[in-house]
């Protein structure tokens, strides 16, 4: 092996932490070259990317409604492994992963990847400063050490030839996660977008320079024109605190996660 890669998409960071700190102990202790693709930008996910035999290649993603976000499956399904080592990371704000990770898996092996690894990670939900909040924390960097260690057993040992990584999940994936009222109706948020207290913001442009679907107008931040996935980038980046959401259904079901959820999920590796 020559190079590992850490690929990621990541609105709030928490994904990118992970994927690096993972691509770093590799890096070190493989003594590999280094690459990165950070394909949180829209201008980087308008690009090709080809991996061989040679790489390592650790891809993360959030989770969103138990899933790989929908919006983001063109781009990966144009990965080109040949077969390359992939590490599929998934990223889940404290309820849970659902198929999210055998979905990415089966992405990357339809990409010409040999997977050789697999986790599943909790990092604060981008709804909530509650759910996950302080995650990934040390002890979930203890945990993906011991992933790391693993996958340099299987490299060094060329064991990945003969072991196939099996994860958790169904197959055919089940439905995205379905939000619901107070009367147990199911609520569709996916139109709803940010509002934007303008006695707060002082037009600084950095939500519009960070919105990973280039949805938020330049001359007019408060206008997000575009399709808006929920990664909360603008909500939590924002130096002033200006980006808010005040939709009925989507704060109903914040504070239905942070009741229903508020245990610590537990990391899961394979």
């Amino acid at each position: 092996m020559k190079k590992v890669w850490s690929i990621y998409f990541s609105g709030t960071g928490t994904t990118e932490r992970v994927v690096r700190a993972l691509a770093t102990m590799l890096e070190k202790r493989l003594e590999l070259e280094r690459g990165e693709v950070n394909f949180t930008f829209k201008k980087n996910r308008e690009k090709k990317y080809s991996f061989s035999k040679e790489d390592i290649v650790v891809v993360g993603t959030p989770v969103i409604a138990g899933r790989v976000p929908n919006l983001l499956l063109e781009f990966l399904r144009s990965l080109e492994g040949n077969g390359a080592l992939a590490i599929p990371i998934v990223m889940f704000g404290n309820r849970d992963y659902d198929d999210a990770l055998i979905e990415l898996k089966d992405i990357l092996e339809e990409d010409s990847f040999v997977v050789v690894g697999a986790g599943a990670f909790v990092g604060e939900h981008s709804f909530s400063t509650k759910l996950g909040a302080g995650r990934p924390d040390s002890s979930d960097f203890e945990i993906l050490e011991t992933l790391g260690e693993r996958i340099i057993g299987r490299v060094k040992e060329k064991r990945y030839l003969s072991e196939k990584i099996v994860v958790k999940g169904e197959k055919p994936y089940r439905w995205y996660y379905q939000p619901r009222d107070s009367k147990g109706n199911p609520i569709d948020i996916r139109k709803v977008k940010p509002k934007t207290d303008m006695a707060l913001c002082t037009n600084c442009g950095y939500c519009v320079e960070i919105c990973p679907l280039s949805s938020i107008e330049k001359d007019s931040v408060d206008i997000v024109s575009g399709i808006c996935m929920k990664c909360c980038a603008c909500v939590k980046r924002c130096p002033q605190k200006a980006k808010y959401f005040d939709d009925k259904n989507f704060n109903y079901h914040k504070e239905e996660l942070e009741l229903e959820y508020s245990r610590r999920a537990e990391v899961e590796i394979f």
